[in-house]
């Protein structure tokens, strides 16, 4: 062993004496069998100066470690950190800027399979923040919806990102549907949803002359926002702090406690690649995975027969450029029961990838991949997943009709602008062109309802591990105020105040 290497090797932190003397014994023993072969003390670009491009796209955090390469040559290399989050949607950024926030002295590291963060629900959706209109009072889902629009909002202003507080109308086509309306304001109110009014159509027709119907849920603090940009925001945050870095492409395949038991090791990889295989050494690991959120919380220890995920594909629509100012702010029908679709309604946009639209959907089509952005994407190990999910099959039983409308609205474009016209009868096929789809994750309860709650499971991994297994919409809305609740029941399971 060289004196350089000597050196570095005292650079690891979190590694016991025991399980050095390991890695030093087994890495002797190789270099001893190649005696004759010469090995220098380090590769190029390594042991200098940070390079200041490096920090200004990817953080000081990542340009001080890629350097000065923290590996010894007798281990295999593992960036260490305090934290690990498995999932780089808005969730799990929110999450890390919240630990970030409230830790100064902790280091994050989020780990996304894909090339960018906010790539699947984050980027592909409608972009409306949520009053907290649909949702069980007392639940998550409302409290984190109602705060989180709030600090939403808040945040946009703050980093000066586009966002527009238009409003929304939650329409009843005619008598029969008023209860809905009466439903959602009574909920709403519960929730604390501020300046919520029952309209007629008189009112109505005042404020959207194109709309058609009975009454309407008047929600003027609804509003519009390109949650992909926020994520942006969120990312650069915390690659500044100095403190938190993002590995994009690395797809954790194992995730399990290292030969200390007293750390998570997480191995991964590029997706599709065969290597080079990649190491995160955490204390702790939160896995905020949304279309993998069953098999990541599986990877550390947590129940594989509970809460498992289905996909559904929302196919949108756009006005053509000339009829795209047909309404001027959120239009929803009611909803339509079963707990997933809310059915197609219209959303202005202000997302700078495709700019300023009006769209139109989304429909609420199982998927046969978990990735299934196109009808015919299929992937046998997802379909197998759906096939056997009892709960899955509860819902479509008791939601048949439901379930086949919207395979059929998938389908055609007649039927899809159908249910639009139902409120703007004005509408027509000639006045709309493709737009984007999405795919969103969703748990089904046992008897065959949607989970109608963000659900955590705490204390995997001999309580190493935090895993959030049901986050649908609004958790985009309600991001912010899910990372301060992820944030606190880490705390409590890490015990982190107790440390601090």
């Amino acid at each position: 062993m060289n004196r350089y290497g000597a050196r570095r090797l005292a650079l690891v932190p979190f590694r016991s004496t025991a399980s050095r003397s390991r890695s030093i014994h087994a890495t002797t023993s190789v270099l001893k069998k190649h005696a004759e072969l010469h090995f220098w003390d380090k590769l190029p670009g390594e042991g200098q100066e940070p390079v200041k491009g490096v920090e200004k796209l990817l953080g000081p955090l990542r340009a001080d470690r890629f350097a000065k390469s923290m590996f010894p040559i007798t281990t295999t290399p593992k960036d260490v950190f305090d934290v690990a989050i498995v999932g780089g949607g808005i969730v799990g950024l929110a999450t890390a800027r919240e630990i970030l926030q409230r830790y100064p002295e902790k280091t994050v590291v989020v780990l996304e399979k894909e090339d960018q963060v906010a790539a699947h629900q984050t980027g592909h959706n409608s972009g409306v923040i949520h009053a907290g209109l649909y949702y069980i009072p007392g639940s998550r889902m409302a409290h984190t919806c109602v705060r989180g629009a709030e600090l939403m909002y808040k945040y946009c202003d703050e980093n000066n990102l586009p966002v527009e507080r238009c409003g929304k109308l939650v329409v009843a086509c005619n008598e029969d549907e008023h209860a809905q309306v009466e439903k959602l304001y009574k909920q709403g109110t519960a929730n604390g949803v501020q300046g919520l009014e029952i309209i007629y159509r008189d009112q109505i027709k005042a404020m959207e002359p194109n709309v058609e119907a009975y009454s309407a849920l008047h929600s003027p603090n609804t509003g519009i926002v390109n949650y992909w940009l926020v994520s942006q925001c969120l990312a650069e945050e915390i690659r500044q702090s100095g403190r938190g870095d993002i590995k994009l492409s690395f797809e954790a395949l194992k995730i399990d406690k290292d030969d200390d038991k007293r750390q998570v090791l997480i191995k991964g990889r590029e997706p599709g690649q065969n290597g080079p295989n990649l190491y995160v050494l955490a204390k702790n690991v939160i896995t905020c995975g949304g279309f993998y959120s069953d098999r990541l919380a599986k990877l550390t220890g947590g129940n594989p027969k509970e809460h498992r995920v289905v996909t559904f594909r929302g196919t949108y629509y756009q006005l053509k450029s000339e009829y795209r100012a047909i309404v001027s702010r959120n239009i929803y029908p009611v909803p339509s029961g079963g707990g997933i679709p809310v059915g197609v309604h219209f959303t202005p946009t202000v997302d700078v990838r495709r700019g300023h639209q009006m769209i139109v959907g989304p429909g609420a089509c199982i998927t046969f991949s978990r990735e299934g952005y196109k009808f015919f994407d299929f992937k046998l190990k997802d379909v197998l997943d759906f096939a056997t999910n009892m709960a899955l099959w509860a819902f479509v039983l008791q939601n048949f009709s439901l379930s086949l409308g919207e395979l059929y609205r998938d389908l055609s474009k007649r039927a899809f602008l159908k249910s639009g016209q139902r409120y703007i009868p004005s509408l027509t096929a000639d006045m709309v062109e493709p737009s984007f789809t999405g795919v969103m994750s969703q748990v089904f309860e046992p008897g065959g309802g949607a989970a109608g709650d963000y659900i955590l499971e705490r204390n995997c991994l001999d309580g190493l591990a935090l895993n959030l297994r049901n986050a649908p919409s609004p958790a985009a809305t309600g991001s912010l105020a899910i990372g301060e609740l992820m944030a606190d029941a880490a705390a409590e399971d890490f015990e982190w105040d107790k440390k601090q």
